[in-house]
Parts: C-alpha cells; sequence; structure tokens
C-alpha cells in the first residue's frame, strides 16, 4: 500500500470524516442515529473551545480511517483518552490501518501523560473484538451504558 500517512485531523477533514462515521453507523445497523452537522463537527473540534481531536489516515491523499477521542476524567484513574470512534473504511478493513491509528493514539496518549485509553465496542462486533484483544484490552461485561438525549 503506497503513499499511506497518519496526521492529525484538520477542519477542511470533517466532510470525510462525517462520511466516515455515517458508514459505521450503516454498519451498526443505525444509520438515522447520526444527527450531527457538519456545522457543529467543524465548530466543536475546531472552534473557540474545542472538545474533540481526531488522527486520520490517508491512502493515497483519501481519508481511510479515523480515531476520535477526547479528553475523559476518572475519578479512580484521573486522565484518559476516550475513543469515541476507530473507523477504517470497508475496503481498507485487514490491512493495518486500524493498527496504525490505535498505535499512534497510545503514543499520543503517552506523550501527553495520559493514563489509559477506554472505549466500547458492541457485543456482536466480532472482528473489532479480535482486533482489540491483540491489545491485552480489558473487556467489562460489567457496566451497562446509559445515556440521556435532549
Amino acid at each position: 500500500m503506497q503513499n499511506r500517512t497518519i496526521r492529525e485531523a484538520k477542519k477542511e477533514d470533517c466532510p470525510r470524516i462525517l462520511e466516515l462515521i455515517k458508514e459505521l453507523a450503516l454498519y451498526e445497523k443505525a444509520p438515522e442515529q447520526v444527527t450531527v452537522t457538519l456545522a457543529e463537527m467543524e465548530e466543536c473540534g475546531f472552534g473557540e473551545k474545542p472538545v474533540w481531536g481526531a488522527l486520520v489516515v490517508e491512502v493515497n491523499r483519501v481519508i481511510v480511517g479515523i480515531a476520535l477521542y477526547y479528553d475523559r476524567y476518572s475519578t479512580w484513574k484521573g486522565r484518559r483518552l476516550y475513543l469515541e470512534d476507530l473507523i477504517v473504511t470497508e475496503a481498507m478493513r485487514g490491512k493495518g490501518i486500524g493498527k496504525m491509528l490505535l498505535n499512534e493514539l497510545i503514543a499520543y496518549g503517552k506523550t501527553k501523560n495520559y493514563n489509559g485509553i477506554v472505549w466500547q465496542v458492541l457485543d456482536w462486533n466480532e472482528p473489532a473484538i479480535e482486533f482489540y484483544k491483540k491489545y491485552n484490552a480489558e473487556f467489562d461485561a460489567g457496566w451497562i451504558n446509559v445515556s440521556i438525549d435532549f
């Protein structure tokens, strides 16, 4: 695979990032759940008070994968990164893109003095679960996801 690069996301990447998010939602059988607008994504990532960051992998100058993250604070563990989404477009899965993203995010977290990364994975997403097992990730079945929409 030629011309593969990884870098921090820029504002002009937001349309492609949103495309990948919608692709993931379709894979997870919930496309109607993506309600974020491009304007909100741009403002929240690159406005006056950004709340998220992302790494992107490009192949031949096309974004094929993202790791979107933000700060999380644990009263038990302290500063941690929260990996909101690790997405690799379907055509590029199995080519080391996800590994590239997760390795870079781990390195970023270490250099910024975070003490870990947390995320969620759907219990039926066996390819993702097997991928995370390679990192000796801990799976905690004892917690139930809770949310409130406004």
